[in-house]
């Protein structure tokens, strides 16, 4: 089964991340999750693990990952190491944006603000956000190269 997350409004960045590394990724804050027991239900209920840096609604939620690092990079690293594959998927999955799912589009229904060196583009079918492999996606690239070597 793929390992589905919900991650806590300390760890928006992260939410980013792991949506662009194919999972479907939770954020409290885009859910009006606040309270430590709305968020436990929900991890709860949707069968997800609850990524936290608060070391009590961590020690209170079953499966529940309590990280220690604020910067992305060691978040990612901790979460490596605690055996989570961090790897970007050849071909994107999910909207880093909303967790929607995506597709690629037509070459002829490109966005016009789409680069013209651009050879594939994917659309979420819930917000309906383009999406390429630009620069952003290098530096993505980047960043989870260094974390997890």
């Amino acid at each position: 089964m793929e390992r589905r997350f919900l991650v806590d409004v300390m760890l928006g960045k992260l939410a980013t991340y792991l949506r662009m590394c194919g999972y479907d990724t939770l954020y409290a804050n885009e859910e009006e999750l606040e309270a430590d027991d709305a968020i436990r239900k929900r991890a709860k209920t949707t069968g997800r693990t609850l990524l936290t840096r608060d070391q009590t609604l961590a020690a209170q939620t079953e499966g529940a990952i309590c990280l220690t690092a604020t910067a992305i990079e060691a978040q990612l690293s901790e979460l490596h190491k605690q055996g989570i594959p961090i790897e970007l998927p050849t071909t994107p999955t999910r909207c880093s944006l909303c967790n929607g799912g995506i597709t690629q589009i037509d070459s002829n229904q490109h966005p016009n603000h789409a680069p013209d060196t651009v050879d594939h583009v994917w659309q979420c079918t819930d917000c309906d956000q383009y999406f390429w492999k630009g620069s952003h996606w290098e530096r993505v690239q980047e960043t989870i190269a260094a974390v997890t070597t």
